[in-house]
């Protein structure tokens, strides 16, 4: 018999595609979120220990993706922040640790970098050295989650995802860029790292981005040379649409640990987005 996986907020976008990637993979799958879905098998709210219960019964994994969200700052107060995304996670460790479940992926964000990622003279290259300086309760609880995993009862790994979300493609082919994700990339980083008990850590999984370190001066004060110096096709693929290239970018995602440690690796560039071969 094949591997339980457990995921919650398996609902929503991030948790419904971690989950169909399980089933991809080989997993069996049981997902959880306070919304009904057709990847969902119990429908409730983790602070219910009867909610957790049913969860982790027989599990051999958990992805936890389920969580307040930045699009709720300011719309929902502090305490509810830290009693879903803290409270909650603290509670399903005890819990999947009691029931023998022998592995724990917490889905975490790249804003957990917070103020971090503000330039000064030169992007930011934002690899897991970088210290994470939450700006908002987002940030804060995320980082809290993310201590209360990596100091839990079972092998664990975490993931920095990337925005991922839809957005106007002008706007999304230069995110894409430096700082944006394919939706199934992040599924596949997660299925991989459920895979691989060994790894433990922390990783970014962002996208696949033409630059390195070395550029982060020049990307500050010429994007748009950087840009068309080391991806001429992107430039002209910008040109031919009328669209122009960034004039400076603030940051670039390094996600190069997550590609040694369990051999993530990002699937499409800018081009494959505007329909383009790369």
């Amino acid at each position: 018999m094949s591997s339980l996986a457990v995921v919650t907020g398996s609902s929503g976008r991030v948790g419904g595609a971690v989950v169909r990637a399980l089933e991809d993979a080989g997993w069996r799958t049981r997902g959880v979120d306070l919304s009904p879905g057709p990847r969902t098998g119990v429908v409730g709210d983790l602070r219910d220990a009867r909610v957790r219960d049913a969860l982790v019964d027989g599990a051999d994994v958990v992805v936890h993706a389920a969580a307040l969200h930045a699009p709720h700052v300011g719309l929902v107060g502090d305490a509810e922040f830290r009693s879903v995304n803290v409270d909650a996670t603290a509670a399903l460790l005890d819990d999947a640790g009691a029931a023998g479940v022998r592995r724990f992926v917490y889905i975490s964000s790249t804003s957990v970098y917070g103020h971090a990622l503000v330039p000064a003279d030169r992007a930011v290259w934002v690899d897991e050295d970088l210290p994470p300086q939450p700006r908002d309760i987002y940030d804060e609880t995320k980082s809290a989650a993310e201590r209360l995993v990596a100091a839990g009862p079972m092998t664990s790994a975490i993931l920095r995802i990337a925005r991922c979300f839809p957005e106007p493609l002008p706007v999304l082919a230069v995110r894409r860029l430096h700082r944006a994700v394919r939706l199934a990339d992040v599924a596949a980083a997660t299925a991989s790292a459920a895979a691989h008990d060994g790894v433990t850590g922390t990783f970014n999984i962002a996208g696949r981005y033409p630059f390195t370190r070395a550029d982060c001066v020049a990307l500050h004060h010429d994007a748009a040379g950087v840009v068309a110096e080391r991806a001429p096709e992107v430039a002209a693929a910008f040109h031919a649409r009328g669209w122009p290239l960034p004039r400076r970018i603030d940051r670039v995602y390094d996600s190069s640990a997550a590609t040694n440690a369990f051999g993530y690796q990002p699937t499409e560039g800018v081009l494959r987005l505007l329909g383009k071969p790369g």
